[in-house]
């Protein structure tokens, strides 16, 4: 469906970027965890809670943790003025295509007639 005419470019909202960057701190929370998780399982032994629950608890804890901070400073980082929304949507304008003599008066051909 195309966008009704004179509506500018509108970018996403401080909840979807809050959400955006929860989702991303989190998935790279998870490997993270997963990673040193593992490690420290390999190192040390599973512990009294087994490794799966260990596992567990070392990848919620930091994808918690990265989560939380990612989202915060997705939604910081991203906050933007009414102006700079305006020069990035002019920049992103389709270009306009001028001929080479309206570019360069000093070319003009002169026609005779």
């Amino acid at each position: 469906m195309p966008v009704p005419a004179g509506h500018g470019m509108t970018g996403p909202s401080t909840l979807d970027k809050l959400k955006m960057g929860a989702m991303m701190g989190g998935s790279v929370g998870l490997i993270i965890g997963f990673i040193f998780g593992a490690t420290n399982i390999i190192r040390f032994g599973p512990g009294p809670n087994g490794m799966m629950r260990t596992l567990g608890q070392y990848m919620l804890g930091s994808a918690a943790t990265f989560g939380f901070f990612m989202s915060i400073g997705t939604t910081i980082r991203t906050e933007t003025e009414a102006s700079a929304m305006a020069a990035f949507a002019r920049a992103r304008a389709r270009p306009v295509i001028v001929p080479a003599e309206f570019r360069y008066p000093h070319l003009r051909r002169v026609v005779k007639e």
